[in-house]
């Protein structure tokens, strides 16, 4: 018995990762819609005596909406590759990514050998 799987085998299991990538952008997308709906404005109105919480608390959302933005291009990256045809394979080397990784991180660009730090 071979460990590598069938064609088979791994188109189920891209079909399965296809349908989590597209639920995951979607909930990426409304958590960014409505932390940008929410960022747009502070709360606060203009005479808010504690400006340094307040633009402490902007910049927390930034942060997070920039960590978002990059998880949801990511997801969009893969889906792309889904259509493309060339997903599940490493952007560096061009060699399959196991399933195991691809489980264990459906938007994954690289091969373990070329995944960044």
């Amino acid at each position: 018995m071979s460990d590598t799987p069938s064609g088979d085998d791994r188109a189920q299991l891209f079909n399965r990762l296809r349908d989590g990538l597209v639920t995951e952008q979607t909930n990426l997308a409304e958590q960014l819609d409505a932390l940008e709906g929410s960022g747009t404005s502070s709360g606060f109105d203009d005479h808010f005596a504690d400006t340094a919480q307040v633009s402490a608390e902007q910049g927390e959302s930034r942060l997070l909406a920039g960590e978002l933005r990059e998880q949801l291009d990511d997801v969009e990256f893969a889906i792309g590759r889904l259509v493309e045809g060339t997903y599940g394979t490493c952007v560096a080397c061009g060699a399959a990514i196991g399933d195991a990784r691809l489980e264990a991180m459906p938007a994954t660009r690289w091969c373990i050998e070329h995944a960044p730090g």
